[in-house]
């Protein structure tokens, strides 16, 4: 009980944390990082420190398996192909307009420096975001606690943890539509983990969504 209750409010407040900083500092996004990386790898392996015998378990996230690569890789082709037809469906209903100047105003994101951070992003925070919100925030907690409720909370934290990222870029009917993409998001990654035993395929999935999300970062930024 104590360990789900540690696992449960770690996630908690290490992930609203973000949220806050994101909502009400806007700091510059190559000052994020750090703290992203404070928050999401640094004080959870803090508590892997103290709980040796859960890093065991937690290790075996890591162990790369071949199965599931090319049903990840095929899927994130999918989400990829889903997201940027959604953006061209979309972009006469949804207003985009706001999201590069939030993006700028907010974060120090340009035209010319936007490559760099997208690659970022890709790669690296989709990478972050996976170790703390999957294989701790699902993977470790679900050990301690219901299948479902690992499920449920994981996924939420995750999609709430976008919210200071979102707010000021979009309505609230498009924000809320958005927050319950994450949500089904978040399960669909906790699925895929869940169902391999590992942490890449759910990876794999989310770089690909964040190679699709940064593809309309790109056509908005150099738009017209």
């Amino acid at each position: 009980m104590r360990k789900k209750i540690t696992i449960m409010a770690s996630t908690f407040v290490f992930s609203i944390a973000i949220t806050l900083i994101d909502a009400f500092v806007h700091p510059n996004y190559f000052l994020k990082i750090p703290i992203k990386i404070l928050f999401f790898l640094a004080l959870p392996m803090l508590f892997f420190l103290c709980h040796k015998e859960i890093f065991r378990e937690f290790k075996k996230n890591f162990v790369f398996k071949k199965s599931g690569i090319l049903k990840a890789l095929l899927l994130g082709v999918g989400v990829y192909a889903v997201i940027l037809g959604g953006y061209f469906l979309t972009r006469n209903v949804i207003d985009f307009s706001n999201v590069t100047a939030t993006l700028t105003e907010d974060m120090g994101i340009t035209a010319g420096n936007f490559i760099y951070v997208s690659l970022y992003i890709s790669l690296m925070n989709s990478f972050l975001e996976e170790f703390f919100f999957r294989g701790f925030g699902f993977m470790t907690l679900k050990q301690y606690t219901g299948r479902k409720t690992a499920y449920i909370f994981s996924s939420t934290l995750f999609a709430i943890y976008h919210i200071g990222m979102l707010v000021g870029m979009f309505d609230v009917g498009a924000l809320l539509l958005l927050l319950f993409g994450l949500i089904v998001g978040g399960c669909i990654f906790n699925y895929l983990n869940e169902l391999h035993d590992n942490i890449y395929p759910s990876w794999f999935v989310h770089m690909f969504a964040n190679f699709a999300i940064n593809t309309v970062g790109f056509i908005l930024f150099h738009a017209g």
